[in-house]
């Protein structure tokens, strides 16, 4: 890549029709880009169901409609964006609604951070709205990370501010990243240390550059970090925590996840506009017509580094490294500058991004319109399920991993998980981490409650159900004939897999719903 220590000129050959055909083009992809979240009540989003549920057990907590499997439990920890808002906004409207106006707020703050980041650093728009609208049903967000999507939203909004006000006076400074660290705190932790992690590359890049004395970097990265850990130290005198412990690495995964980011649906379509935009890319750089300044290389040699040692699987959850990968998308382009030769350049740019957005939008919308049958067809299924009953969710695949066979299915993971509104249920798998969210199974049903994982593979029910139970088998299922009243198997249906001890009540295209014979 070619590199700059200051931005090229602009090229005089740009011209004023040429710009107003980006901003109407990228006008229009907004438009477009926000319609999924408009033509459907329920996102077909991997976690989205569960969150779902949850903010119904939020909402009528305290009231006669309250479950009584769970109960609230408030602490001071990080990861309660949605569990904050949503059920404010409930007031006003329908929980399902309001979890829908969560999820588009985040994407408004997504594109709108990006543009403002870019505005601050270059005075103008060129690459960030683009590259925001290209991401925006990325894997981290369309398989259902809302509270990071929403957090990263934030984070964007405050790098901006800060570098807004980095020559001003700095107890104006100080005032706006506390502001923004206790938010992004409280939104989602992960997104907390992306806009940490930001902006003390961006500090340590003014040293290399000389334009800050030692002394004074050194007063500003520890103005910058002092809110964190004043936030950590309350968390720790307060008994809060972050998650579950542990950490685990899926080395061979890292260098598969930049092929496999751009869409969460299908593979191949990932791969594709992943390696078209690399290309694409590579080929700018080459030709220079695309440069770093000196802040984007160490934020791009920083962010490169942050994913390559950060683990996989940190504090309980899941996929931690892939989510740098959307950060540094929508950081970056703030600090880029695009210079491309003539007309023909620019159309192609155009045509280029504009195709991988509108490709991979439209495997959104081939996934999620569909998904609305289905999701009706799995809330209607709720009404044969005795109210207060425990409902257990099976998978008819060999595992409860992301099934990347067929990633279409991966968003009925969750589904079952809504009874515990509609039916009064106990459903295992509803996300319930000490550390992540504040609601909590009660004790009666907390031996036999998943705080975060998915469907059990029916296989090892069925193992269960006509034999020893395995020494590998989890504690919550090891006596599952006696403990749940129905059972979900996701997946086509098939033959009953235990006709003395499943009884048939409902299936459709992507679950089958029995009726659990209590097994002494």
């Amino acid at each position: 890549m070619v590199l700059s220590s200051k931005p090229p000129l602009t090229n005089p050959a740009r011209s004023g029709a040429d710009r107003s055909l980006a901003i109407t083009v990228l006008a229009v992809l907004a438009v477009v880009s926000f319609l999924p979240v408009l033509l459907t009540p329920i996102p077909a989003m991997v976690d989205y169901p569960n969150h779902l549920a949850r903010m119904y057990i939020l909402s009528q907590n305290g009231t006669p409609d309250a479950n009584p499997y769970y109960e609230v439990a408030w602490a001071f920890y990080p990861n309660l964006g949605m569990d904050l808002l949503v059920p404010q906004l409930a007031r006003l409207t329908s929980v399902e609604t309001a979890t829908r106006l969560f999820l588009l707020l985040s994407q408004v703050l997504i594109v709108g951070g990006a543009l403002l980041l870019e505005w601050v650093r270059k005075g103008r728009v060129e690459l960030a709205g683009f590259a925001a609208l290209a991401f925006l049903y990325c894997l981290p967000f369309s398989w259902g990370f809302v509270n990071f999507e929403f957090g990263l939203g934030l984070a964007l909004w405050g790098i901006a501010v800060y570098l807004l006000l980095a020559e001003g006076p700095w107890p104006l400074r100080f005032v706006a990243n506390l502001i923004f660290v206790t938010a992004l705190y409280v939104a989602h932790f992960f997104s907390l240390g992306i806009y940490g992690a930001a902006l003390g590359l961006f500090e340590l890049s003014r040293i290399q550059q000389r334009q800050v004395a030692y002394p004074v970097a050194a007063a500003r990265l520890g103005a910058l970090a002092l809110p964190a850990l004043v936030l950590f130290a309350i968390m720790h005198v307060s008994s809060g925590s972050i998650g579950s412990e542990g950490s685990s690495w899926f080395v061979g995964f890292k260098p598969v996840w930049p092929l496999r980011i751009m869409n969460g649906y299908n593979l191949t379509t990932a791969a594709a506009t992943g390696l078209a935009l690399m290309i694409g890319l590579l080929v700018a750089a080459r030709r220079g017509v695309l440069r770093l300044e000196p802040a984007g290389i160490w934020l791009a040699i920083g962010f490169a580094l942050l994913y390559l040692v950060i683990p996989s699987k940190l504090f309980g959850t899941s996929f931690v490294d892939l989510r740098v990968i959307p950060a540094a998308a929508l950081i970056l382009p703030a600090f880029c500058w695009l210079s491309l030769p003539n007309r023909a350049w620019r159309m192609a740019a155009l045509a280029g991004i504009s195709g991988i957005t509108l490709l991979n939008l439209a495997v959104v919308l081939l996934v999620w319109l569909p998904y609305r049958a289905d999701y009706a067809a799995i809330i209607a299924s709720f009404q044969k399920i005795d109210r207060g009953s425990r409902v257990l969710v099976g998978s008819a695949g060999d595992n409860g991993d992301p099934p990347f066979a067929d990633l279409t299915s991966y968003p009925m993971y969750y589904a079952p998980t809504l009874a515990v509104h509609y039916a009064g249920a106990f459903v295992p798998n509803l996300f319930t981490e000490t550390g992540k969210q504040p609601v909590r199974p009660r004790e009666a049903v907390r031996n036999i409650s998943i705080p975060y994982g998915g469907p059990v593979p029916s296989g090892l029910l069925a193992a269960i159900a006509t034999g020893p139970s395995p020494q590998d088998a989890p504690p919550f299922v090891r006596t599952w004939y006696r403990d749940f009243d129905y059972l979900y198997v996701l997946g086509s249906p098939a033959a009953n897999p235990l006709p003395d001890l499943l009884e048939l009540l409902e299936t459709s295209e992507r679950f089958s719903l029995y009726r659990v014979r209590r097994k002494s």
